[in-house]
C-alpha cells in the first residue's frame, strides 16, 4: 500500500454510501454472464447451492447470481443500501459485515464480494469466510476495473480521478489477493477476466460517477467534475448521445482446503 494511503475499511466503510444509494442502483454496472457462470461452475447443481453475497449493496450481483438458481444471502450493513435493492424471489437481504456475517458455521457453498471486498479488514473478513463456508466452498472476488486501454475511458478516468477525494487505483489488488494467499484455509487463487462495457448517456454517466464514495456531491470539484463530463460527452459521444464505459472485469477464485 502507498505511504500515507488508509485502509478503506479505516473509511467509514458502513455509512458513506448511505447518501448514494439510489444512484448506486439505478447506475451502477453489472457483470458479464461469463463472469456469474464461472462464480458457480463445477459447484454442483446451482439451484441446491447457497451463496452469500457479502457487502451486496443494492443487489446487483445478488439478482445475478439468484437469476441462476441458488439462495443468495445478501449481507449489507448499510440500510439506505438494502432498502434501495429491487425484489428477488432467491435474495434474501440481512445486515451483516464482512468481518461478522450473523451466519452459522459451515452454512454456505460460496462467498461472493463483487466490488466490495477492499472495504473489509481483510484477515477478520477471511477468517469470517473460512468459518461460513462447507469445506470444498468457494471464495469469489470480483471487481469492474477501468479499461484504460479503451481512449475514451481512460479521458473519463483522468477526470474522475483529478476530483477523487481518496486515491483510486481498482486495478492493483495485489493487497486482497495477498491476503487471501497468506490464509493457510484457502487454496492458491486462480485469476480470470473478462472484457465489459456500460453503454450511458450523459445524465446516467454523471449518476454512475456519484455512486462512487470518493465523487464529491458538492462545491466547486463538483461543478468542475459536472463540467469536465459534459465536455468528455460532446467529445466522446455517439449519434445516439451514448457513451460506452469499457471495463475488465476481475474474478478471483479460491477454495477453502483446510479448517
Amino acid at each position: 500500500m502507498p505511504p500515507n494511503v488508509l485502509p478503506l475499511h479505516t473509511l467509514n466503510p458502513l455509512g458513506r454510501f448511505s447518501d448514494r444509494a439510489q444512484d448506486y442502483a439505478r447506475y451502477r454496472p453489472g457483470y458479464p454472464p461469463e463472469a456469474i457462470a464461472a462464480i458457480l461452475a463445477d459447484m454442483g447443481d446451482p439451484r441446491s447451492l447457497v451463496v452469500a453475497d457479502i457487502g451486496a449493496g443494492t443487489g446487483i450481483s445478488s439478482r445475478l447470481l439468484g437469476d441462476r438458481g441458488p439462495q443468495i444471502i445478501a449481507v449489507e450493513p448499510n440500510a439506505a443500501m438494502r432498502e434501495a435493492a429491487e425484489a428477488h424471489p432467491q435474495v434474501v437481504f440481512q445486515p451483516g459485515t464482512g468481518e461478522q456475517t450473523e451466519l452459522a458455521d459451515k452454512s454456505v457453498h460460496i462467498v461472493t464480494c463483487c466490488q466490495s471486498f477492499h472495504w473489509f479488514n481483510a484477515p477478520l473478513a477471511l477468517a469470517e469466510f473460512s468459518r461460513i463456508l462447507q469445506m470444498g466452498g468457494r471464495l469469489a472476488l470480483l471487481w469492474n476495473d477501468w479499461d484504460l486501454k479503451d481512449s475514451g475511458t481512460a479521458a473519463y478516468y483522468q477526470i474522475i480521478h483529478a476530483v477523487a477525494t481518496r486515491a483510486i487505483d481498482h486495478r492493483d489488488h495485489t493487497q486482497a489477493l495477498k491476503a487471501v494467499e497468506q490464509q493457510t484455509e484457502f487454496s492458491r487463487v486462480r485469476h480470470l477476466s473478462f472484457a465489459y462495457g456500460q453503454t450511458l448517456t450523459l445524465p446516467e454517466v454523471v449518476g454512475r460517477s456519484l455512486s462512487s464514495s470518493y465523487i464529491p456531491k458538492e462545491g466547486r470539484a463538483h461543478l468542475q467534475f459536472l463540467d469536465a463530463s459534459a465536455a468528455w460527452h460532446g467529445a466522446w459521444a455517439a449519434i445516439d448521445g451514448t457513451v460506452t464505459l469499457k471495463y475488465v472485469t476481475n474474478l478471483y477464485l479460491s477454495e477453502k482446503v483446510a479448517t
